[in-house]
């Protein structure tokens, strides 16, 4: 019997995706009070709207645009993100689930 044996060899590459792309330590700390700020701005909209929507539309979902002020609400996280993008087609939102964190999803 003669049997051809034929070895593949996998060359797995690791690293970056764009190793050209190196953020410096300070460039990282901008981009993270960046978006601290950003949420934060988002955070104050959603506790002072809280109180007003926590007992009709507890589990739905709010998205916040901080710029503007105007937040939309539906029951699924999709139509609300959706929502929100069609009224502000350039601009970040926040989401948060209506209930006494903010925080939607499970662990």
């Amino acid at each position: 019997m003669f049997y051809n044996s034929v070895e593949t060899i996998i060359i797995v590459r690791r690293g970056r995706v764009f190793p050209e792309i190196q953020w410096t330590e300070e460039q990282k700390a901008q981009d993270r009070a960046r978006r601290k700020a950003f949420s934060d701005r988002c955070w104050v909209i959603f506790e002072r709207l809280k109180p007003e929507i926590l007992d009709k539309y507890y589990g739905w979902y709010i998205a916040i645009e901080p710029d503007s002020g105007d937040y939309f609400i539906d029951q699924d996280k999709e139509v609300v993100s959706k929502m929100a993008r069609e009224k502000y087609p350039h601009l970040i939102h926040h989401i948060y689930g209506i209930n006494e964190t903010g925080v939607s999803g499970r662990i």
